[in-house]
């Protein structure tokens, strides 16, 4: 049996999540296009009939501007432990940049087996790909460089292919029908948060955190805070509008997740400056 935990790092935005989902083949960590969605450690668990992959989905490495992003990147920091291989992303439709060599420099001086996969190489021309692999090549003395779509899922296969065979002996750290250490409660405010990530824009989003009150036989209630009355406004929306609409996309996930059909409850309220407010935070199980 083999076994083992692999880091997912890389810098804000190249599709780790998506990657991390493309690979346990089951939606583990939710995904937008706004930068740090990603806000915990979050375990993504792959089995296969003689192994278990375990990938840290992390968030992006980031400057700290406030409590929440220091506790953010307090969590990379300290997800390198204890880590058998480091999957490093890039994104192939981004310049391979600064960003990119710090985590680089970061990952490969953790004396551990470097995987590099270059994501979001859909639609892309294959000389510009070719291009953006011979500069990933560059970033470090890495065991391999597979360039991926987590999208479309092409090159998927060989890179969990890859990534397994550098796991150790070992045992089953998770039950085989777990596909994540989330709880429910989490799994089901990070849907909710998820579909108000894709519904709104500007200050918004990176101002929303989801709290689950309850999940009932027929009620899931759950909160939405920012740190604005305006902000309250724009997510509760005309007449209610914006809520109910990410009440109405979350709601299918929910449900899927809980076994049975609910009412989705969502009530917005402002929790000023949460984000910089490390008890809070704390509370937040972040």
């Amino acid at each position: 049996m083999r076994s083992g935990f692999v880091a997912v790092a890389g810098r804000p935005n190249v599709g780790k999540s998506t990657l991390v989902n493309a690979l346990c083949g089951d939606k583990v960590a939710i995904t937008s296009n706004v930068p740090n969605t990603t806000r915990r450690r979050i375990f993504g668990v792959a089995n296969g009939p003689d192994w278990q992959l375990v990938l840290a989905d992390l968030p992006g490495f980031q400057r700290p501007m406030d409590a929440l992003t220091e506790r953010m990147q307090h969590t990379v920091d300290s997800s390198f432990e204890d880590i058998d291989v480091v999957l490093l992303v890039l994104s192939a439709r981004d310049r391979i940049g600064a960003g990119d060599r710090y985590v680089a420099r970061r990952v490969f001086g953790l004396g551990i087996p470097v995987i590099i996969a270059l994501n979001k190489i859909d639609n892309l021309k294959l000389g510009h790909v070719a291009s953006q692999m011979k500069t990933a090549a560059t970033l470090g003395d890495f065991h391999a460089l597979h360039p991926v779509s987590a999208v479309t899922k092409d090159g998927v296969d060989e890179l969990r292919g890859d990534l397994v065979h550098l796991l150790p002996e070992g045992p089953m750290y998770f039950p085989v029908d777990q596909t994540t250490d989330l709880t429910i409660e989490n799994r089901v405010a990070e849907v909710i948060r998820e579909k108000a990530l894709h519904l709104t824009r500007d200050e918004v989003p990176h101002a929303i955190t989801v709290v689950v009150e309850e999940i009932g036989d027929k009620v899931v209630q759950a909160f939405l805070l920012v740190e604005t009355e305006s902000q309250k406004g724009i997510l509760v929306g005309k007449k209610g509008a914006m809520v109910r609409e990410i009440g109405q996309r979350a709601r299918p996930e929910v449900e899927h997740l809980v076994g049975h059909p609910v009412f989705l409850e969502l009530i917005v309220r402002v929790r000023s400056k949460w984000r910089r407010d490390a008890k809070m935070i704390e509370r937040l199980g972040m």
